[in-house]
């Protein structure tokens, strides 16, 4: 009995013309004319996230440029030569390169030299090079000549993940395509269309949550159908959503519902009980972080937005839940939820244990929880001033009728007043606990706290564009430098502000600061590669590598 080769999903369903390529129509439309008006760049660059069709894409308009028949007759069941060789990855004159592999100026050079040549079958002689952000520095600078002026039957392809790593030199020289995600719905309708295909018993929330979990990735989608139809192989049973999510490590929602219900409760117990027992079902820690902001999202939008209720892809159990939750809790808890939640997705990557982690979160909210609101502060503080302006009244009143009225008017404003005065500094007293005031001794120490509060804006002024004259508690004179924005002082003195608790003064002066933070880093480390060329173990390994230089000095204690 022969065995039959399993072909991926992936490989089986790629795109053989335009008309099949997903999510990308006005990509395809401007390619197919620049065609049909023979309007061709010298190259192509294709960029976008993996898995969203750009090596798929590159093969395409190698057809398009090659097809025996023209672009607007291109092969589509019945292949030419040319188009079933490029679909076949073995056609002589269209030569795919993977740049993760061949990064060298030699490799690039190799390429020039051939594509000197005509074609030997084809119309073009085409060169994709895939993952072209990893070529080296030389060989971007051996391609920008041939890229400026090509021999009339040479073109290139350029596909990759990271734009921003490739010279501008040679992006200014291509045509650029930016390939989208995919939508969830146009990846729905796909993967419904190949279910059916492949006689797949898998129902439409599964197809939803794959299509959804896919991030905009037609491959990714693919291969996670693969998983889902291959094991449900063997068996009569429908693949369900529950079947998914337990394959992907993701929480049942209904389960994320349960464990905010919690938190907004206050029960530390349960809650912390609940997380374990999904942990133990092999619950993943970014995904469950992901499903909880999904989910806080979802009350805010309840809570705030009345009119998109309808709009949410809840069940009715769901939607109970969070109209609990959205009635329960107030838009200042919801929002701090959210915020810490998007922090300790920072620290996942960072930490040892992540799943210690989860449960400190869960810990640090519910504290978050019982710590009271701004608005409930207030509301005390008016009813605490209230009782004591009536006490006051009623004190004053049995006085006057006993002494005759001997206190005045101003006596009794002058006695509320200081009671005022005094809960309003008891008030701030309690706003500045929690906001945790911060105590900064050095420039050094406010460029750093700039950096740990996520003020990139500020801390880069700081560290390049300020040039330090004076430095004291509640005072900082800085030398006048035109590269600050005109808001800088305002910002930094607000900021100043926040994280202190008083009010700093920032006067710009006309007289010569410092060197800037970046600058004195600099000097200081060429002073240590100097101090460094120096040294012996240097000097032996110059001798052994003449050309080889010290850029660089890593200091560690």
């Amino acid at each position: 009995m022969e065995n039959k080769i399993h072909t991926v999903l992936a490989l089986k369903y790629r795109p053989q013309n335009f008309n099949e390529l997903i999510g990308q129509d006005v990509m395809v439309q401007t390619i197919t004319n620049s065609i049909k008006l023979d309007k061709l760049p010298n190259a192509y660059l294709l960029t976008g996230i993996r898995g969203v069709g750009k090596t798929t894409t590159a093969r395409l308009i190698a057809k398009a440029l090659n097809c025996s028949n023209g672009i607007d007759k291109i092969c589509k069941n019945n292949l030419c030569e040319n188009c079933m060789s490029i679909s076949n990855s073995n056609h002589i004159d269209v030569i795919e390169m993977d740049a993760a592999s061949k990064t060298g100026i030699d490799d690039v050079r190799e390429l020039i030299e051939s594509g000197k040549y005509n074609p030997t079958s084809a119309k073009y002689k085409i060169f994709i090079i895939d993952e072209v952000h990893m070529l080296s520095k030389q060989a971007f600078n051996g391609l920008l000549k041939t890229l400026e002026e090509p021999p009339p039957h040479l073109k290139f392809i350029f596909a990759t993940t990271e734009v921003k790593k490739i010279p501008v030199t040679i992006i200014s020289r291509c045509q650029r395509f930016d390939l989208n995600r995919v939508s969830i719905q146009i990846l729905f309708n796909n993967l419904k269309k190949i279910t059916e295909i492949e006689k797949g018993k898998i129902s439409d929330g599964a197809l939803r949550l794959i299509a959804k979990t896919s991030e905009g990735s037609v491959r990714d989608s693919l291969s996670l159908l693969d998983r889902a139809l291959i094991s449900q192989n063997n068996t009569e049973k429908n693949v369900d959503e529950s079947h998914v999510r337990e394959m992907l490590g993701i929480a049942d929602r209904s389960k994320i519902l349960e464990i905010l219900q919690l938190l907004i409760q206050g029960d530390q117990e349960k809650t912390i009980m609940k997380l374990r027992k999904l942990i133990n079902e092999g619950l993943d820690p970014t995904n469950f972080l992901n499903d909880l902001l999904e989910t806080i999202h979802f009350a805010l939008q309840k809570k705030e937005l009345k009119d998109s209720n309808n709009d949410l892809p809840l069940s009715e159990t769901e939607n109970e839940m969070i109209n609990f939750i959205s009635s329960e809790a107030n838009t200042s808890t919801l929002i701090i939820f959210w915020q810490f939640i998007l922090k300790s997705l920072d620290e996942l990557s960072i930490v040892s244990n992540q799943i210690l982690l989860l449960e400190m979160l869960i810990i640090r909210l519910l504290h978050l929880k019982e710590i009271p609101s701004y608005e409930s502060l207030l509301e005390t503080l008016k009813k605490n001033n209230s009782n004591e302006i009536e006490k006051e009244v009623k004190t004053t009143n049995l006085i006057g009728r006993n002494e005759k009225n001997k206190i005045s008017k101003d006596q009794i404003k002058t006695t509320t007043q200081t009671k005022l005065d005094s809960n309003f500094l008891d008030e701030k007293k309690s706003k500045e606990t929690y906001l945790e005031l911060e105590k900064i001794n050095s420039f050094e120490d406010l460029i750093n706290l700039s950096s740990k509060r996520k003020e990139i804006e500020l801390k880069y002024d700081l560290e390049r564009n300020v040039n330090l004259v004076k430095f004291s508690d509640g005072k900082i004179d800085i030398s006048f430098n035109e590269k600050l924005g005109k808001n800088f002082v305002r910002k930094l003195s607000e900021k100043l502000h926040e994280w202190t608790g008083k009010r700093w003064v920032i006067s710009l002066t006309k007289e010569n600061g410092q060197k800037s933070f970046i600058e004195k880093k600099i000097i200081k480390n060429n002073k240590t590669i100097e101090d460094e060329k120096k040294n012996d173990v240097y000097k032996k390994f110059k001798n052994l590598f003449p050309d080889a230089e010290l850029i660089n000095v890593d200091e560690k204690e």
